[in-house]
Formats: structure tokens, C-alpha cells, sequence
């Protein structure tokens, strides 16, 4: 007899996709991952750190404490931001920001075309939702 399915193995969520997650170390730190990453772009689209924590679902403090860990470990800040007043503050990349992104995002594609093979072929052994008994 087998094991029951653990709770959450054939979520309802599509067709399995094969997802590279890059992270690079700095001793403990982590300065440049994929929530950071997504932080940034969400900051570009929204134009403002809370606007971009709204999109991801996190609280303005965590996005804050995860772009001032970027900022502190990076070679120059990723974000410049502007307080508030008649223009209503706001956030935008800096060229260091914008670099990180696009070289994280270009790793992500290459890395992806590089292993489509090995990639489908995983894919191909994830089992579908299978019926009930």
C-alpha cells in the first residue's frame, strides 16, 4: 500500500514549470536573491517602496530592511528614494539597482535556454493531479 499524498502535492496550480532561483552569498548575507530581485522590479513598477510591498504582499518595514541590506552590501545603493510632500515622495532604481536586475533577470534566461533539455525531461517525470482511489 503507498503512502498518502502529502498535503499540497497536486496543488491546483497549473502545468509544473521549472523555475532557476539564484542567490549570491556574502558570508551569511544573502545581497542579491529572488525576492530581492522581484522587490526591485515591483519598485520600478510602482514607483515607491510601499507601493512595491503592496504588490508583493509584504509589510513596508520588510521590504525596506531587504532593499537597505541590498544598499549596505552592495557596491553603491540600489534605491534612491524621495520624501514625501507636494510630489508625494516616491522611489526609483539607481543605475546599481537597475544593473542587478537586468543581470539577474539575463542570468535567469541564459541558465534556463542553457538546461532546456535536462529541464523538459524533469518536467516530463512530475507527476499530473491523479484521481482520487
Amino acid at each position: 500500500m503507498s503512502a498518502p499524498p502529502r498535503a499540497g502535492a497536486h496543488a491546483k496550480a497549473g502545468p509544473p514549470r521549472l523555475r532557476f532561483r539564484v542567490r549570491v552569498s556574502l558570508g551569511d548575507v544573502v545581497p542579491i536573491g529572488p525576492g530581492k530581485v522581484d522587490l526591485l522590479e515591483a519598485v520600478r513598477e510602482q514607483g515607491s517602496i510601499a507601493g512595491a510591498a503592496r504588490a508583493l504582499g509584504m509589510s513596508y518595514r520588510r521590504a525596506w530592511l531587504l532593499l537597505d541590506e541590498m544598499n549596505a552590501t552592495l557596491i553603491a545603493p540600489v534605491v534612491e528614494t524621495a520624501h514625501g510632500g507636494a510630489t508625494g515622495g516616491g522611489a526609483v532604481l539607481t543605475p546599481t539597482g537597475t544593473a542587478v536586475l537586468q543581470h539577474y533577470r539575463a542570468l535567469e534566461a541564459e541558465a534556463a535556454a542553457a538546461t532546456r533539455p535536462h529541464a523538459q525531461a524533469l518536467l516530463r517525470l512530475v507527476a499530473r493531479e491523479r484521481s482520487p482511489g
